[in-house]
């Protein structure tokens, strides 16, 4: 079975994805992906510099996210740009780890944008994570040491919540602790693979 996993920034997608690992499936990170993929010396960094000039290398020619982060939420025509550019790579690696684990567990795509990426079409169910937003913009602010316009502004540059939850088959709701989370993404997990046909 192919689980495909997404939510909203700072939703709590990836502490989701490690539950589901710790009950036996293989989590795939598509965010750790596009990290490997964007590694210097890599074709995907080189299609990135080609667009976008060495400004966004760092002195020793790394990659500079910061850089990067901040052209994708300042410019909707860049994003979109470097959305082309790394998808395909991202898409590929996805692909080929699948095949190479398919037979042995079950698999979660943990992948934030799942639905613009196309993933959606390779997954058995959907699962998205969800909080209100006054606490995802909370747990943004306190994650990634962002002023309000900035977490505000990467939140909105996003698919809208509600559009991923009318898209999904499950929806977990993450605005309690770890424990409640932990215990939502084992329940679930028991009823995916309980073998009982779900619609």
């Amino acid at each position: 079975m192919i689980i495909g996993l997404t939510g909203g920034i700072a939703a709590g997608k990836s502490e989701s994805a490690k539950y589901f690992e710790s009950l036996g499936a293989y989590a795939i990170d598509a965010d750790a992906i596009a990290h490997e993929l964007t590694a210097k010396g890599m074709p995907a960094l080189n299609e990135l510099v080609k667009s976008f000039g060495a400004g966004i290398l760092l002195p020793a020619g790394d990659l500079n996210r910061k850089k990067l982060a901040d052209i994708i939420f300042s410019d909707e025509k860049a994003k979109l740009k470097i959305e082309k550019i790394l998808h395909a790579h991202i898409i590929s690696r996805v692909n080929e780890t699948i095949s190479q684990n398919i037979k042995k567990c079950n698999i979660v795509i943990d992948a934030p944008l799942l639905f613009e990426v196309g993933l959606d079409r390779i997954c058995d169910k959907i699962v998205v994570v969800r909080v209100s937003y006054d606490i995802q913009l909370q747990r943004l602010l306190l994650r990634d040491k962002l002023n309000a316009d900035q977490a505000k502004k990467r939140i909105s540059s996003q698919m809208p919540m509600e559009k991923k939850v009318k898209l999904a088959n499950f929806v977990i709701g993450n605005s309690g602790s770890k424990e409640d989370l932990q215990k939502r993404v084992k329940d679930l997990y028991k009823l995916l693979t309980s073998g009982v046909k779900i619609i």
